[in-house]
């Protein structure tokens, strides 16, 4: 598999609200939407990139956005992508119970699935083992960067078992990992029987969730940062994914079937290949 180097720029970085900075993912495979979100006193970093050279890489971005702030981080979720940087923020990594155990119950075999696509993706994972959280909270977790607040907020059962999304009140911003893209398919990680946590069916209800929450900047794991149309369309495939495939569960042809509704309802989207992973999970539930 022959895949682009996913680096991450940080000087790619834009600010979507006052002291909320993204790093763009720029449409590269496997590289997130980063976040770095300041306070008066600490800063907030949100996903690492793949891979040690990227995480220090946005560590030191956030050094320089800090100016002597403290630094934090969390990650939305934990695939490598977002997570698989973190030893590079040394004492200060903070995740929620369920990520914590996914991490520790899966964390290896995502780095072995990763290191298996060989060239520059196994080559950022050189030396990379599966981070550990610092500190790891039960409930919703609320981190005072001093004269803002920022809201770590367990989502349950979706993309993953341990999806946060992080809230940032004041700004209205909402950074939500993998549970939104921008212009692609959703992504189901249904990797029977090693990985059937993802629920179609959980994931619809999570974005109802967050849809009320009116959040006015969407940051998704991937593609563009948009407003609150982002998390709607999400919800509104999932739903089309879902009542697609429940019409033709029976059908021996039911992969094909869908992709053919769903790739002619939304030709311009990148990432066809997590229709069939979909379906999957869809027919299982």
């Amino acid at each position: 598999m022959n895949l682009p180097d996913p680096v991450v720029h940080v000087s790619d970085a834009v600010e979507v609200a006052p002291d909320v900075l993204v790093i763009p993912n720029k449409g590269v495979g496997l590289v997130p939407n980063i976040g770095v979100i300041g306070g008066s006193d600490a800063v907030l970093v949100v996903d690492t990139g793949l891979g040690l050279e990227n995480a220090s890489a946005v560590r030191e971005f956030a050094v320089e956005v800090a100016r002597g702030r403290r630094i934090h981080l969390t990650t939305t979720h934990f695939h490598p992508e977002h997570a698989f940087g973190a030893s590079a923020f040394t004492g200060s990594y903070v995740v929620n119970r369920a990520q914590s155990l996914d991490l520790q119950r899966k964390g290896v075999g995502y780095l072995e699935m990763f290191r298996g696509f060989g060239g520059a993706v196994a080559k950022r994972l050189d030396s990379v083992s599966v981070p550990e959280p610092d500190v790891v909270f039960d409930g919703v977790h609320t981190l005072d960067l001093g004269g803002r607040s920022v809201v770590l907020r367990p989502t349950g059962r979706g993309h993953t078992l341990g999806d946060q999304v992080i809230e940032v009140p004041d700004a209205g911003v909402l950074f939500t990992g993998d549970l939104a893209e921008t212009g692609q398919f959703a992504i189901f990680p249904w990797f029977p029987p090693h990985d059937t946590d993802v629920s179609g069916v959980a994931w619809i209800d999570v974005m109802d969730t967050l849809i009320a929450r009116a959040p006015q900047v969407v940051v998704p794991g991937h593609g563009a940062v948009g407003g609150p149309d982002v998390l709607a369309e999400v919800r509104d495939y999932l739903r089309e994914l879902r009542d697609e495939t429940w019409q033709r569960r029976d059908s021996a042809d039911v992969v094909a079937e869908v992709r053919a509704v769903l790739v002619e309802r939304h030709p311009s989207w990148a990432g066809q290949e997590w229709i069939e992973p979909g379906v999957g999970c869809l027919c299982a539930e």
